[in-house]
């Protein structure tokens, strides 16, 4: 996805020259939107099912309990540091796991783009406002682009990982289970 920045000048300010070009970005996007979303979702089901399972394998009430309203980047910590834990006592990591880890921090990351932008603020080549900058050059108005291809990959990535993830889980549990 390409970026760019606008210089902060007293007002928030989104310039769309052509509107009527821009909401046809956007309606094209609505159905990619909604995809991530519904993706995302599963994907964080299948994660609290894992962690879940981490807790007891007889019910996942005790697992609920610890999860419940905790967000969705301190699960994927959590399952880090089970998966780091699991893994000091094995001769060797369970392959994927390392890309799995990012790819749910990565999935996360890319959703939270995508659902907190601002797309109302959709210019004609399809722009979107996604958040303030500041650093000591001063504060930025930044712009992602948010093209068909780069929505698909999203989606791909969140799909991919869900698979990844479910992958990880079974090799997780033929080494727990001594069935490797």
């Amino acid at each position: 996805m390409k970026t760019k920045l606008k210089e902060f000048v007293q007002h928030l300010y989104h310039e769309v020259e052509d509107e009527g070009k821009a909401e046809e970005y956007i309606d094209e996007a609505l159905t990619y939107i909604g995809l991530i979303v519904m993706y995302f979702n599963s994907l964080e089901a299948a994660l609290d099912s894992v962690l879940c399972e981490n807790f007891t394998d007889r019910t996942d009430s005790t697992g609920l309990i610890v999860l419940n309203k905790m967000n969705y980047a301190a699960k994927v910590e959590l399952l880090k540091r089970f998966g780091d834990d699991f893994h000091t006592c094995q001769p060797r990591l369970i392959e994927g796991y390392d890309e799995l880890i990012n790819n749910l921090k990565e999935s996360g990351r890319l959703r939270n783009l995508v659902v907190h932008a601002n797309w109302e603020t959709t210019d004609e080549e399809g722009y979107t406002y996604v958040r303030l900058k500041m650093s000591k050059s001063g504060m930025h108005q930044e712009y992602m682009q948010f093209s068909k291809e780069s929505l698909d990959k999203i989606i791909d990535l969140i799909i991919k990982t869900t698979f990844d993830l479910s992958a990880y889980w079974e090799a997780h549990n033929d080494v727990l289970y001594g069935r490797v």
